[in-house]
């Protein structure tokens, strides 16, 4: 129970600094300096692909922990 939640809160987090990400990726094109639009359009992205690296594997561990509840744990893999 407690790795649920904890995965549920870690996935939690990261899509918020993916939607952080996203929100200084738009901010990013009202600004008037090139140097100061090229520094944070490329900091937003890394935001974002960080982010949604952690999320989609917080995600997946999600899943399998719910997949192992259901079946077993390592139903697929029997020692012979």
């Amino acid at each position: 129970m407690t790795q649920y939640l904890k995965n549920g809160l870690l996935l939690l987090v990261s899509l918020f600094f993916m939607l952080f990400g996203i929100h200084i990726l738009i901010t990013s094109y009202r600004l008037d300096d090139p140097f100061s639009f090229v520094i944070s359009f490329f900091a937003s992205n890394l935001i974002i692909l960080i982010s949604a690296t952690l999320g989609l594997g917080f995600g997946i561990r999600l899943w399998r922990q719910r997949q192992d509840q259901r079946t077993g744990p390592h139903a697929d893999s029997e020692d012979p």
